[in-house]
């Protein structure tokens, strides 16, 4: 599966790319549309699966990379274990998941996961991230 939303509002500014690994048909479009309501954002691709998502992001680029642990096929500790490897690749890691257990967020950092959010209650923390690294992100290309 693969949606793109652009939410910029013109100017020469790169939007700041978003690719989603969830699974969850519900989740997923809840999260593309509030990703959609924050200016320079764009939701540059979605998966729902590790194999499929590893496959989009090996021709993809996304600034920021917001992955479930629990999907349909596979998982995303798989998927970001796999990504760490990539020297190349280093967008931000986020985990967005159910399984808030500290065993989770220990290994995410062990594989680059810089913020971890309990999509049961941290959904508008997650949101107002994007939100500020949306700001940093229109302000650091501004002063290029």
């Amino acid at each position: 599966m693969n949606e793109a939303k652009n939410t910029t509002t013109g100017g020469s500014c790169q939007p700041l790319r978003i690719f989603l690994v969830e699974d969850s048909i519900d989740v997923r479009d809840l999260m593309i549309e509030n990703l959609a309501m924050i200016p320079g954002v764009v939701v540059a691709g979605v998966s729902e699966s590790e194999t499929d998502a590893l496959n989009q992001l090996n021709s993809i680029a996304c600034d920021i990379l917001i992955v479930d642990i629990q999907l349909k096929k596979g998982n995303g500790i798989n998927l970001l274990r796999q990504l760490s490897g990539k020297r190349d690749y280093d967008p931000l890691k986020i985990i967005c998941s159910n399984n808030a257990t500290e065993v989770f967020r220990r290994v995410g950092r062990q594989y680059g996961v810089n913020h971890f959010f309990d999509k049961t209650s941290e959904f508008p923390q997650l949101f107002e991230l994007v939100r500020e690294l949306s700001l940093a992100h229109v302000e650091c290309r501004s002063q290029d």
